[in-house]
């Protein structure tokens, strides 16, 4: 059901000419010997891969491989990069659990040396960029493996993690306004919290390397098939509580608003940014020579794909190939599709993917 977005792009005369299409192994996106990529004419104009302070886009056409380079891995928060000195780094992890902790990065790593391929998007990543997108090999400590070394107490049901981000913030409280420091923070409810699948990650490193500042070193949190928005970068605490977090970023922001037909009646109803939904676009066109490839990138929560297909031109949807190296359960997968004969001009190419559920 779901469809992406629809990208244009412009082939140019030299792919006028008609031949057989080569066999071409695509077990990796990167460019072989002769193949450019073709130009999208809705998109990536005068592309900025840094267009702010505190944001960073990957840019689709680059892909080299099924992972991100940590330097164009997308980045986007609100109270800038805070400097963390690694050896003097403490996680704490407080409130009701029966020890509390100050754990450095030498506990952490004793506790856990297991990776974790995941890729994820912010909720607000949309075209004609898509660049808010990015997939990662992470090495760090299943959450689990912390909070049982602190204990639970009983009545603990909110997992509260907070990044060492923080600024002022105007807050609206019974007829007035008050300046106050916040942090970034988000939740999990205990039992996502523990839950062994998909299990919560604590990262400190990306891709085989240390975390960058700009993902949130020393440490951060990664929900496995989860937006961006609850992966909170520069983790420095963890506060185990009762009652739900009311915190900005938890109930004000990243949040959703849908009409539902309740017993007869239109109810407008809010949830919260979670899980990734399904979706698929058309990350880049190559050619090689006058054979021509689509590359599409599918984002999901870990449910197994059934079919990717691609359209050009409002014509028959034609099945794409899975990429052998891009199918780890809660990464991104790519897929690519050969289109021969391509005609010159200008033409609409569509992706669509449905999982195993339907969708």
């Amino acid at each position: 059901m779901t469809m992406t977005r629809r990208d244009l792009m412009k082939t140019g005369a030299a792919a006028a000419a008609l031949g057989a299409v080569a066999e071409f192994d695509w077990i990796l996106p990167a460019l072989a010997q002769g193949e450019v990529v073709v130009p999208f004419t809705d998109s990536h104009q005068n592309f900025n891969p840094t267009p702010a302070p505190d944001r960073r886009l990957f840019d689709t056409r680059a892909l080299s491989g099924p992972f991100t380079p940590k330097d164009q891995f997308f980045t986007t928060q609100h109270y800038g990069h805070p400097e963390i000195d690694p050896a003097a780094f403490r996680l704490k992890v407080s409130g009701l659990v029966n020890s509390t902790l100050a754990l450095s990065l030498d506990d952490l790593r004793k506790m856990g040396n297991t990776e974790l391929i995941a890729g994820f998007e912010c909720s607000g990543n949309r075209r004609p960029l898509q660049g808010l997108i990015g997939n990662g090999r992470w090495t760090g400590v299943p959450l689990k493996t912390v909070l049982d070394k602190a204990g639970l107490k009983a009545d603990a049901q909110e997992i509260v993690f907070f990044g060492a981000d923080r600024g002022k913030e105007t807050v609206a409280f019974r007829g007035n306004n008050f300046d106050v420091e916040q942090q970034y923070g988000r939740s999990l409810p205990r039992a996502r919290a523990l839950a062994a699948e998909p299990a919560p990650f604590l990262a400190y490193a990306l891709n085989g390397e240390p975390l960058t500042k700009h993902q949130g070193a020393p440490l951060r949190l990664i929900v496995p098939g989860w937006y961006g928005a609850p992966n909170v970068k520069w983790l420095s605490e963890i506060v185990v509580q009762n009652e739900p977090y009311m915190g900005k970023f938890q109930t004000h922001w990243y949040r959703t608003l849908k009409g539902e037909m309740i017993n007869g009646e239109m109810k407008w109803v809010e949830t919260g940014i979670t899980h990734l939904n399904l979706k698929s676009f058309v990350a880049r066109v190559t050619k090689n020579g006058n054979a021509h490839k689509a590359t599409v990138i599918v984002l999901n929560d870990g449910t197994p794909i059934k079919s990717v297909e691609v359209q050009v031109d409002g014509g028959a949807w034609q099945p794409a190939k899975a990429d052998p190296a891009t199918t780890a359960k809660y990464g991104w997968k790519l897929y690519h599709w050969d289109w021969a004969n391509a005609p010159a001009g200008e033409h609409t190419i569509v992706s669509r993917v449905t999982d195993a559920t339907g969708k």
